[in-house]
Protein backbone atom coordinates (compact mmCIF):
# COMPACT_ATOMS: atom_id res chain seq x y z
CA UNK A 1 0.00 0.00 0.00
CA UNK A 2 1.39 3.39 -0.96
CA UNK A 3 1.15 6.51 1.17
CA UNK A 4 -1.70 8.85 0.29
CA UNK A 5 -1.06 12.44 -0.75
CA UNK A 6 -3.41 13.57 2.04
CA UNK A 7 -1.34 11.80 4.71
CA UNK A 8 1.89 13.21 3.26
CA UNK A 9 0.40 16.72 3.32
CA UNK A 10 -0.75 16.19 6.92
CA UNK A 11 2.75 15.12 8.04
CA UNK A 12 4.32 18.12 6.31
CA UNK A 13 1.84 20.39 8.09
CA UNK A 14 2.77 18.76 11.41
CA UNK A 15 6.45 19.46 10.67
CA UNK A 16 5.84 23.16 9.92
CA UNK A 17 7.68 24.27 13.08
CA UNK A 18 10.87 23.40 11.21
CA UNK A 19 12.30 25.39 8.32
CA UNK A 20 14.02 23.57 5.48
CA UNK A 21 11.89 20.42 5.47
CA UNK A 22 11.88 18.78 2.06
CA UNK A 23 9.93 15.80 0.82
CA UNK A 24 10.79 13.66 -2.20
CA UNK A 25 8.55 11.03 -3.75
CA UNK A 26 10.11 7.58 -3.99
CA UNK A 27 8.17 4.60 -5.40
CA UNK A 28 4.82 5.58 -3.86
CA UNK A 29 6.36 6.65 -0.57
CA UNK A 30 8.15 9.83 0.57
CA UNK A 31 11.65 10.56 1.86
CA UNK A 32 11.98 13.39 4.39
CA UNK A 33 14.93 15.75 4.69
CA UNK A 34 15.76 18.46 7.20
CA UNK A 35 18.56 20.84 6.18
CA UNK A 36 19.42 18.34 3.41
CA UNK A 37 19.82 15.47 5.90
CA UNK A 38 17.71 12.39 5.14
CA UNK A 39 16.15 11.64 8.53
CA UNK A 40 13.19 9.45 7.69
CA UNK A 41 10.21 8.93 5.49
CA UNK A 42 6.53 8.28 5.15
CA UNK A 43 5.82 4.62 4.40
CA UNK A 44 2.33 3.10 4.18
CA UNK A 45 0.85 6.16 5.92
CA UNK A 46 3.32 5.94 8.81
CA UNK A 47 6.01 8.43 9.79
CA UNK A 48 9.34 6.66 10.36
CA UNK A 49 12.70 8.11 11.40
CA UNK A 50 16.17 6.62 11.35
CA UNK A 51 17.35 5.00 14.57
CA UNK A 52 20.12 7.00 16.29
CA UNK A 53 21.25 7.35 19.90
CA UNK A 54 19.66 10.79 20.26
CA UNK A 55 16.11 9.64 19.56
CA UNK A 56 16.11 6.48 21.72
CA UNK A 57 14.72 8.50 24.64
CA UNK A 58 11.36 8.84 22.87
CA UNK A 59 10.66 5.09 23.28
CA UNK A 60 9.40 4.54 19.75
CA UNK A 61 8.74 1.12 18.28
CA UNK A 62 10.89 -0.44 15.57
CA UNK A 63 9.28 -0.93 12.20
CA UNK A 64 10.61 -2.16 8.86
CA UNK A 65 9.57 0.34 6.15
CA UNK A 66 9.83 -2.18 3.31
CA UNK A 67 11.28 -5.63 2.70
CA UNK A 68 15.05 -5.66 2.99
CA UNK A 69 15.30 -2.28 4.73
CA UNK A 70 16.91 -1.52 8.07
CA UNK A 71 14.51 -1.00 10.99
CA UNK A 72 13.39 2.54 11.70
CA UNK A 73 11.43 4.12 14.53
CA UNK A 74 7.68 4.56 14.12
CA UNK A 75 6.60 8.02 15.29
CA UNK A 76 3.15 7.41 16.72
CA UNK A 77 2.58 10.80 18.41
CA UNK A 78 2.20 12.74 15.17
CA UNK A 79 -0.30 15.19 16.65
CA UNK A 80 2.30 16.79 18.95
CA UNK A 81 4.22 19.25 16.76
CA UNK A 82 6.71 20.11 19.53
CA UNK A 83 7.70 16.47 20.05
CA UNK A 84 7.96 15.94 16.29
CA UNK A 85 10.25 18.95 16.07
CA UNK A 86 12.47 17.57 18.86
CA UNK A 87 12.62 14.11 17.30
CA UNK A 88 13.68 15.49 13.91
CA UNK A 89 16.31 17.80 15.41
CA UNK A 90 17.77 15.06 17.64
CA UNK A 91 17.81 12.57 14.77
CA UNK A 92 19.51 14.96 12.35
CA UNK A 93 22.04 16.07 14.95
CA UNK A 94 23.20 12.48 15.39
CA UNK A 95 23.11 11.77 11.65
CA UNK A 96 25.30 14.80 11.01
CA UNK A 97 27.82 13.56 13.60
CA UNK A 98 27.84 10.08 11.99
CA UNK A 99 28.32 11.64 8.55
CA UNK A 100 31.48 13.47 9.64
Amino acid sequence: MATTKEYKDFILEQLNLLDNINCRAMMGEYLLYYNDILFGGIYDNNLLVKIVNGNEKYNMQNQIPYEGAKPMYLVDDIDNKEILREIVIETCKDLLIKKR
